[in-house]
């Protein structure tokens, strides 16, 4: 988030040196990310150390703590895992929110900057051994399964009658409503075309936002708050749309990808659905963040950027997810 969470950092900061035995030099806001309950900080020591620190209004889903040393431990190095507490445990309480701690990477993300041939290639290595990872079977039972049943549409009905009277948003919803009202039914048709297929592990989130690299460096995959068991399609999705990221796929990256990932056709049905969905999800989730009366001015200005990049798109006479 942009704003800032209503926390006192000094004690924020006291209970992370406290809990991971930390001599915390500094603590440093770090205004990323567009989910509402989420903040991040920059967590400084005074060996030079630092670390990244995510906290969750309420707290993460088990699988968010539990996945990703899983898949390190599988050997899939570009995983950015959670740090245990010297007494044991991943996480940490706060009041009414939770800490996870991870190691800092350079660069920040490749949503703005893209990825260079080599990233690409690896970006396809990184999903293709993600997707072989067979779950066990305590990993498997903390994560969701693909039921093609989002709450993106009825959310989107509430929101827009809210809009349509919002000072805000009233004139945004008088233009862009009746597109995003089709973009909702638009969902539910394919919702009902899609045939099953195999489930794996899944992001669910593999954008270049969710890439950190320096350079021309490795690759770390972070934000692993919302992972699924699904097609391969719900990941893919973010490859192949070109909707995400300032340089999104085109033939010479798509080739560079599929050396990295192997070969493998995605199913052109499930690559919609799950590209409507994500666009109505997001439409819903920023329409709600700029309806949030405790929301501040930049936060909402940024997600009227974003709520009116998508609408636009999904406006255009052309779009076909």
């Amino acid at each position: 988030m942009i704003d800032r969470p209503d926390i006192d950092e000094r004690s924020l900061a006291a209970q992370v040196a406290a809990a991971w035995a930390l001599d915390v030099s500094a603590l440093g806001f770090l205004p990323v990310g567009l989910d509402g309950n989420a903040w991040a900080y920059q967590v400084d020591t005074a060996d030079g150390g630092r670390w990244f620190l995510k906290i969750r209004r309420g707290g993460f889903t088990p699988a968010a703590v539990l996945l990703p040393g899983f898949l390190r431990a599988r050997g899939i190095r570009q995983v950015v895992a959670p740090i245990d507490r010297p007494d044991g445990g991943t996480g940490q309480e706060f009041g009414n929110h939770h800490l996870l701690l991870y190691p800092f990477h350079d660069g920040g993300s490749r949503w703005g900057r893209g990825l260079t041939d080599r990233q690409w290639i690896e970006y396809g290595e990184f999903l293709g051994h993600l997707h072989a990872v067979p779950p066990t079977t305590g990993i498997a039972g903390v994560l969701p399964v693909e039921s093609y049943r989002s709450s993106a549409g009825e959310r989107l009905r509430t929101l827009g009658r809210q809009a349509a009277a919002s000072e805000t948003l009233g004139a945004f919803w008088a233009r862009y409503g009746d597109a995003l009202r089709r973009l909702s039914a638009t969902v539910d048709e394919l919702a009902a075309r899609v045939t099953p297929a195999r489930h794996v592990i899944c992001h669910a989130d593999i954008h270049p936002g969710n890439l950190i690299a320096d350079g021309d460096g490795p690759l770390h995959v972070v934000d692993w708050d919302a992972p699924i068991l699904a097609p391969r399609e719900r990941d893919l999705m973010f490859v192949l749309s070109g909707d995400f990221g300032d340089h999104p796929v085109d033939a010479h990256r798509a080739a560079l990808f599929r050396r990295g990932y192997g070969p493998w056709e995605p199913d052109r049905s499930r690559l919609s659905y799950y590209r409507a969905e994500r666009h109505l999800d997001d439409v819903a989730a920023f329409l709600a963040g700029i309806l949030d009366p405790g929301a501040g001015a930049e936060s909402r200005a940024n997600d009227l950027h974003w709520l009116t990049r998508i609408a636009e798109t999904v406006a255009d006479p052309g779009y076909a997810p």
